[in-house]
């Protein structure tokens, strides 16, 4: 199916995707104000982010539950309290205050995502064809677009607090478009013998390594160009900007790659190339190096995290999806916040380089996870 069928058929949870991409795309150039803002050591501000990952886990953990209940409205819900949840960030002055903000907004993004990834996985099944790295793209166009012009609102002194309740607003507009009801009858499990453990499990850890790689480049890029290769904030700002145009780019075409190549085959590829750009990026001896890092980077992981959820839903039966997903997620997801803390624990002992180099090793062990999902 073309990419703009794809996206057709799937065009309401492709905006909640566009929702969340816009405010993490402005949060990671807006990284390295925030962290100076909280007078915070790498190590110190890695671990205030994996705040995040406390109210992840807790809303995806229990979104099977919401999706019942939310029904149709759920993504317009979910949609609306993420983007209320949005001023807390910005408003934050000291690290604890933070470190709420974060518990916060972890739980609005986690609800979101689980919704319209589950969304997408059911329009899969009842179409019977590729819909997930369309989606994906539009939260990679989205994070692109929303860096890069965030950037430039640093370059003219925008608050932090000021940006992200302008993405507030519009994440708040798009909401209005999103309500879909439910495709399949999400039923009790309590009943079920043969619950898809090791799917659920080998899938999770697919999409969080994929996640993890990708989440060193959304929060320490700019960091990196900026530190490390001393560079001014539009040119930090670059960094996540062009992770994020590559992977759209990798997302789309992965939407029509998937018609002639396997899953398995395309994310054995896309690792080889994640590592090289990571490889790169560690190794840059100045910043246009490091945006050819980055964009190799992205253009390999884009395809991994969505092949992963997608190939969850199709191992489980229609009345377990949501959750199969839920639960592969609060795994994947997690690779957002744990990230950060393991990069700034590598950063404060060896410096941003090592830690690149530390996330291409950990991208390799995606071929052997990928193999054992064949099997199965």
């Amino acid at each position: 199916m073309h990419v703009l069928q794809a996206l057709s058929v799937s065009r309401r949870p492709a905006i909640s995707f566009v929702s969340v991409g816009l405010f993490w795309g402005c949060f990671a150039a807006y990284v390295p104000e925030v962290k100076m803002r909280l007078g915070v050591s790498d190590a110190s501000f890695g671990l205030l982010l994996l705040c995040n990952a406390f109210g992840l886990v807790s809303s995806m953990w229990i979104a099977p539950r919401l999706d019942r209940i939310l029904g149709a409205r759920g993504m317009q819900i979910s949609g609306a309290v993420f983007a209320i949840s949005l001023v807390l960030p910005g408003l934050a002055a000291t690290p604890l205050q933070f470190a709420v903000s974060m518990v916060i907004v972890g739980a609005a993004s986690g609800l979101a995502d689980v919704l319209m990834n589950a969304r997408v996985s059911e329009l899969e099944q009842k179409f019977k064809c590729p819909l997930m790295n369309a989606n994906h793209g539009m939260f990679s166009l989205a994070y692109a677009v929303a860096a890069f012009m965030s950037g430039l609102a640093r370059e003219v002194q925008m608050a932090p607090s000021i940006a992200f309740v302008c993405v507030g607003f519009m994440i708040l507009f798009l909401s209005l478009f999103v309500s879909m009801p439910l495709s399949v009858q999400q039923l009790p499990t309590t009943s079920e013998t043969n619950y898809p453990f090791w799917p659920i499990l080998i899938c999770g850890l697919i999409v969080l390594i994929a996640f993890m790689t990708e989440a060193t480049v959304e929060t320490w890029s700019a960091l990196h160009i900026e530190r490390t290769l001393l560079g001014r904030a539009s040119e930090g700002a670059l960094g996540p900007a062009m992770l994020g145009i590559t992977m759209a780019f990798g997302r789309f075409t992965g939407q029509a790659i998937l018609e002639k190549f396997s899953q398995t085959s395309i994310i054995i590829v896309a690792t080889l190339v994640t590592a090289s750009g990571a490889g790169i990026a560690a190794l840059a001896p100045n910043a246009l190096w490091a945006y050819l890092g980055f964009a190799v980077l992205g253009l390999g992981v884009s395809v991994i995290g969505p092949l992963g959820l997608a190939m969850v839903g199709q191992k489980v039966s229609d009345h377990l999806r949501t959750e199969a997903i839920s639960r592969v997620a609060v795994l994947g997801f997690s690779g957002f916040f744990l990230a950060p803390v393991l990069m700034g624990l590598v950063s404060e002992v060896a410096g941003l380089r090592v830690a690149f180099l530390c996330a291409a090793g950990l991208s390799l062990v995606l071929i052997p996870l990928t193999l054992s999902v064949r099997k199965m």
